[in-house]
């Protein structure tokens, strides 16, 4: 699909994993001959595509670190869904942007990555999100990697698909599922991409390969040209928040277990130390099996699962270390990722494989035991109220 925005800049709409887009890239290259292609990547979505083996040095201490492991894991998934649905079509994803490089670079044309970095845009987009939207968003995530199976996407409609790129897909489900984040993934990568179009237009003639659900929004941006930001370091950044919320509950956590503890002993008689030792028995056993269910799921080592029950309790009491990173390093002791290990995670299509893999496992492990602790401590506290009227506690 061609949008002719000016007689400088031609947008291309495709589908990420469009055999007849890969072709219509390198005719409408031909045809136009512009001094610029530019291609709806980040650099780090680039060298994804391009560095095969990018995972080979990846450090495992890396994946260990809980905000990044749960990441990770997701675009993972994504992309074994992507090259699934790549395989019923017979090419292979990204391809199109792939051909757009290689024909600039064959006829020595300048290359622009116009998208801004996926990962900054997350980050703004959680950052965006309530913590309503960000428990929805995870549990739709979990329930969707359980719930994944090759029957289910033998039924997608492949031709509707074709439609809307699957980048742009997955934006919009996401801001479905979390409303407040449709300004960061639909509405500010348009005027981003917009503006490095317009950027690179300043080279000559520009022929833009972009996902064609960012068509009407980038030409729409593009004939309002005034009105496109001069400068793009303000999108690029992730905003800090004055309060984090993760903090506030780091530090409220052991302040209200503590104050809750003191006044059992001085509500209490003489069997003060019998109810305060319920009351970390029932913390204790709470956090040991959220978080060692977790890592069951997971699929993990047995050993991994036990530290995962004995550091949960202890660890929920300080900001600084997770249980899922003390499990996640025994798992990667235990079972160390190959390199063959790292290599399958860009050849990931069907679930078995999806769970086989090492470096997987390790992820979901580390995932799903923090995400059991943190299930732990928030029943706990539900059911305090319930707990103080029972006779164990007085």
């Amino acid at each position: 699909m061609e949008v002719h925005v000016n007689d400088k800049i031609i947008l291309i709409g495709t589908a990420h994993i469009s055999a007849e887009s890969v072709e219509e890239v390198r005719q409408a290259i031909d045809k136009y001959k512009p001094d610029v292609v530019a291609v709806e990547l980040c650099e780090s979505r680039y060298k994804a595509l391009t560095e095969k083996d990018r995972w080979e040095n990846t450090p495992v201490t890396k994946l260990l670190q809980s905000d990044k492991a749960f990441l990770i894991l997701a675009q993972t998934f994504l992309a074994s869904i992507q090259r699934r649905l790549g395989k019923e079509l017979g090419v292979e994803p990204g391809s199109e942007m792939i051909a757009a490089i290689n024909e600039a670079k064959q006829r020595n044309l300048k290359v622009a990555l116009v998208d801004r970095d996926i990962t900054v845009t997350l980050r703004r987009a959680w950052r965006k999100m309530g913590l309503r939207e960000k428990i929805r968003l995870g549990w739709a995530f979990l329930k969707g990697m359980v719930g994944y199976d090759e029957e289910e996407l033998s039924e997608i409609d492949l031709k509707e698909l074709m439609k809307q790129d699957v980048i742009s897909s997955m934006m919009e489900e996401f801001s479905k599922l979390a409303p407040s984040t449709t300004e960061v993934l639909i509405h500010e990568r348009d005027e981003y991409i917009a503006k490095k179009i317009l950027d690179a237009s300043k080279d000559g003639k520009v022929v833009a390969i972009v996902g064609a659900g960012h068509l009407s929004g980038i030409k729409e941006h593009l004939e309002h040209q005034d009105q496109l930001p001069r400068d793009l370091a303000p999108l690029e950044q992730v905003p800090r928040k004055r309060v984090s919320l993760a903090k506030v509950l780091a530090i409220a956590i052991p302040v209200v277990f503590f104050v809750v503890m003191f006044w059992v002993v001085f509500t209490s008689g003489g069997d003060a130390l019998s109810k305060v030792g319920n009351l970390f028995l029932i913390w204790f056993l709470l956090h040991g099996c959220c978080a060692g269910i977790g890592a069951l799921i997971a699929r993990g080592h047995p050993l991994s699962i036990g530290v995962a029950f004995i550091a949960a309790p202890f660890t929920s009491f300080q900001p600084f270390f997770r249980s899922g990173w003390l499990a996640g390093l025994v798992e990667s002791r235990l079972r160390t990722p190959t390199v063959k290990d790292f290599q399958g995670l860009s050849t990931i299509e069907t679930m078995k494989e999806f769970f086989r893999n090492r470096v997987v496992r390790l992820l979901m492990v580390v995932s799903l035991t923090n995400v059991g602790s943190l299930i732990a401590t928030g029943v706990f506290f539900i059911g305090l109220p319930w707990l103080m009227n029972l006779r164990l506690l007085g």
